[in-house]
């Protein structure tokens, strides 16, 4: 993964941009109607069950718009919500509530769904050594937000993007020409950039998991689509090697069975491409 640093970045980028597209040269809604000098209050309010993400989010989003804006947290990041609970309260000039309003509702809508998936995954793998990590199949412009909840799930994240992991799949071993040539020249290429980031390469077969062996330098093993048996036999070859990770079509149905082949790792792309909204609304207060 990046750095906190960059990760911060990342979020910043996501706020500015999301801003920029839903208030654009005013809200004229909100000035037409509401004095600018008007105060008021609102609740976080719940009408779903789940997992709550992006409370934290949602302050950074209300300082953005105002710094002035005051939230109290009731509830925080990674805690079971009900249908009635009040997550937070935001207070200040109405104006501000509003315009931070739907950017703060579709992030946690969509954060707080990733987050329930995610622990419900977690909690299938209950006993086992294996965890759960995301991928990059994520929505275009907000993947940190939604690895951030990933995490607040309790779940772990994959590399974040094309530049701080190398993942050799299929097609690169295709075009590489094969598994040994593309590990080679992905070792002198790392060198030659004195890049410090590690290797990932998927196998398709057993065999192809002995050839991956058989080169140094690789940080984990993606045994991808196999069945139970063979992905049993895979961790008995790979041992202490290096990491093993479970991938293909995993689903809730499976998961349990795949971790205890005694896998490191199950990525799943569902925890972000196939999650329902959690329902959430901002009601002012009289």
């Amino acid at each position: 993964m990046i750095s906190q640093e960059q990760f911060n970045t990342e979020l910043d980028l996501i706020i500015s941009n999301a801003i920029r597209e839903d208030i654009g040269d005013g809200d004229h809604t909100s000035l037409s109607c509401i004095p600018a000098d008007a105060s008021g209050k609102a609740k976080l309010l719940v009408k779903d069950e789940g997992i709550i993400a992006g409370v934290a989010f949602a302050k950074m989003v209300f300082a953005y718009v105002d710094a002035d804006l005051e939230v109290e947290t009731l509830i925080n990041d990674g805690e079971k919500v009900t249908y009635g609970d009040i997550v937070f309260y935001v207070s200040g000039k109405s104006q501000s509530i509003l315009q931070a309003e739907r950017l703060v509702l579709n992030a946690m809508q969509r954060m707080s769904a990733i987050a329930t998936k995610t622990r419900f995954f977690m909690d299938l793998l209950e006993g086992t050594k294996t965890k759960v990590l995301d991928t990059r199949k994520t929505t275009p412009g907000i993947r940190a937000l939604e690895k951030w909840a990933v995490k607040i799930g309790g779940g772990e994240n994959h590399r974040f993007a094309l530049y701080d992991m190398v993942m050799i799949k299929d097609n690169h071993i295709d075009f590489a020409g094969g598994i040994t040539q593309a590990i080679t020249k992905t070792k002198q290429y790392l060198k030659e950039k004195e890049l410090d980031i590690k290797i990932i390469v998927e196998a398709r077969d057993l065999d192809e998991i002995k050839e991956i062996l058989s080169n140094d330098g690789v940080y984990r093993i993606l045994i991808d689509n196999f069945n139970y048996e063979d992905t049993r036999k895979a961790v008995e070859l790979i041992g202490e090697k290096c990491l093993t990770e479970s991938s293909g079509g995993i689903n809730e149905e499976t998961i349990r069975k795949y971790a205890e082949c005694g896998v490191d790792f199950i990525s799943s792309g569902a925890l972000t491409h196939s999650v329902y909204n959690l329902d959430l609304s901002l009601k002012a207060i009289d």
